[in-house]
């Protein structure tokens, strides 16, 4: 089982035609570039997600850029892709593993343990020697299990009511310009929740985007967070809870699970201009 990573040739290696790859690639500035990407060339049999449509719920001006998406329509739409209850999924990308992760953690949400991101993506694996096509999927819709959610997350009123009594840190996954309020272009307002920590989410990555190895992630985030077991009191967000996903699988490499999400993250904090905002 694979439930973190898993290498491109490992994913070479061992792949089964009952696994299940989904295709996460996604532009913000482009929504429909990755479906474009996807029809051009993925992996073989890899089915397609899509952030706004499949991985993100309905947003109303308060919630953030990319709210969590309705429970139950998400486990059809996994069934639909062939996703049962011992199903071994594995998500890539070609954007530093951030919409692969958002896949991820949904999953895990959802309650399904065996799900890994391509480590490296799209790129990782034409370099092992993997081969694209654009054929569609063929499709095996199973009925997709949800269980006790694997992940954790917590809402805007446990972020604010944490300020007056912690019992959480949280963790900015967005560049430090964004963190500290200078240059912001996606968000009305530019800062961050006070008592924030900052933990760039590509700082998890090597030169060549492979996560860093677990030990030195372990050093790295220990070097941020101070001594811990786990990071059963850490809570991760960033502009709209989808990059912070990635800084939860990096804490989950290094062997510190237990972190949780705070999903609308800064583009809900910062929707309510009574919320204070650090700079």
């Amino acid at each position: 089982m694979f439930d973190t990573l898993i290498r491109a040739d490992e994913l070479l290696a061992r792949r089964t035609p009952d696994w299940v790859i989904l295709d996460c690639r996604f532009s913000l500035d482009d929504p429909q570039a990755g479906e474009a990407a996807w029809r051009q060339g993925h992996l073989p049999g890899a089915h397609y997600l899509n952030l706004d449509y499949h991985l993100s719920g309905i947003k109303n001006g308060q919630n953030g850029r990319h709210p969590l998406p309705d429970g139950q329509r998400l486990a059809v739409d996994l069934g639909a892709c062939g996703i049962g209850p011992d199903t071994q999924v594995v998500a890539y990308d070609d954007g530093a593993a951030m919409y692969a992760a958002r896949a991820w953690w949904l999953l895990r949400w959802l309650g399904h343990e065996r799900v890994a991101v391509l480590d490296g993506g799209l790129s990782a694996w034409l370099a092992a020697g993997g081969t694209t096509d654009g054929a569609d999927p063929e499709r095996h819709t199973r009925r997709f299990v949800m269980r006790a959610s694997r992940a954790q997350a917590v809402d805007v009123e446990q972020v604010q009511n944490n300020l007056a009594e912690p019992q959480f840190r949280v963790v900015d996954a967005r560049a430090p310009e964004r963190f500290a309020g200078v240059g912001e272009t996606l968000d009305p307002v530019g800062g961050h929740i006070p008592g924030a920590l900052n933990r760039f989410f590509r700082d998890n990555l090597t030169d060549q985007g492979h996560f860093k190895d677990a030990a030195a992630l372990r050093r790295e985030w220990l070097a941020l967070l101070g001594p811990a077991e786990d990071g059963t009191d850490i809570v991760h967000q960033c502009g709209s809870g989808v990059t912070a996903c990635v800084n939860l699988l990096a804490m989950e490499v290094a062997g510190l699970p237990g972190s949780s999400l705070y999903p609308g993250s800064w583009s809900e904090w910062c929707a309510d201009p009574a919320r204070p905002v650090a700079r």
